[in-house]
């Protein structure tokens, strides 16, 4: 017997033979979201006939990136070696799509001469966010990581003088500088870099199996890389650093290399 059971939590459960195997995903069915779910050891699981990697613990995680495609495709084989299979579709988004025309050339794109600070800057956030440890951070319940006014949301984009610019991967929350950012789960701090060319003060935290947080425009970090941290433990402050124009903390998630939306794991503000 099979039942699958969808919504915001997602539960997929397969019955074989007189022993209950069960695979559980935990998530919104949505662009943007970071589905986290467990199985009994010794499964393997494919979305989209790719691995996905599994702690030792049996947690393991997978995201949508914004744009992406509506349906999906999960496999699992159970411990006993038998494969099951679901489409799983995706609920579409929505974003705030905003148009400003007549601005001077050095406001749409950056001068020549800091190109090569941005390619070094971003060679050192992808090597942060390089790790896989089988760690299973990420199935904890996230907490916001500051308190303050939403001035900023996943998804949103800007089109300067008619030029597409990159998406806003994350949410943006405004507070004075100095604000104490808080850890929004256990993880390993992989990156603190004080003056980054757009993001300022840029501290990662890795959560395990290819899911990190990033904190951006920081004034101060309160911890170094190679660090161990607690959920809810001070990481760092508020700041205006990098390329801003008032200050607050904006708080971006990814697994892998898959920008994800920060918001769908945590209250809603």
């Amino acid at each position: 017997m099979r039942k699958f059971f969808f919504g915001a939590f997602v539960n997929l459960m397969f019955m074989v033979g007189a022993q209950a195997e069960m695979l559980e995903l935990r998530g919104e069915l949505t662009q943007g979201s970071l589905i986290r779910g467990s199985a009994p050891s010794g499964s393997e699981i494919w979305l989209d006939g790719k691995t996905i990697l599994i702690g030792e613990d049996g947690n393991f995680a997978f995201g949508f990136s914004r744009d992406d495609e509506l349906e999906h495709h999960i496999k699992w084989r159970d411990p006993q070696g038998e494969s099951h299979e679901k489409s799983l579709t995706l609920t579409p988004r929505k974003y705030d799509i905003q148009r400003i025309e007549g601005l001077p050339s050095k406001m749409v794109s950056p001068p020549k001469e800091v190109l090569d600070r941005i390619k070094r800057d971003n060679i050192q956030v992808a090597q942060a966010r390089a790790r896989r440890d089988s760690r299973s951070d990420f199935a904890q319940d996230f907490i916001w990581p500051a308190q303050g006014p939403i001035s900023g949301v996943y998804g949103s984009q800007r089109v300067l003088n008619g030029q597409p610019k990159r998406p806003h991967y994350g949410v943006d929350v405004a507070a004075p500088t100095g604000t104490t950012v808080y850890a929004p789960a256990d993880g390993v701090v992989t990156l603190f870099v004080p003056d980054m060319y757009y993001s300022g003060g840029t501290m990662i935290i890795d959560h395990g199996l290819g899911v990190s947080s990033t904190f951006l425009h920081l004034s101060k970090g309160l911890v170094k890389a190679g660090e161990l941290i607690k959920q809810g433990q001070p990481v760092a402050e508020i700041g205006a650093t990098g390329r801003v124009t008032g200050a607050h903390l904006d708080w971006r998630m990814n697994w892998m290399s898959v920008r994800l939306d920060p918001a769908l794991l945590v209250p809603k503000r």
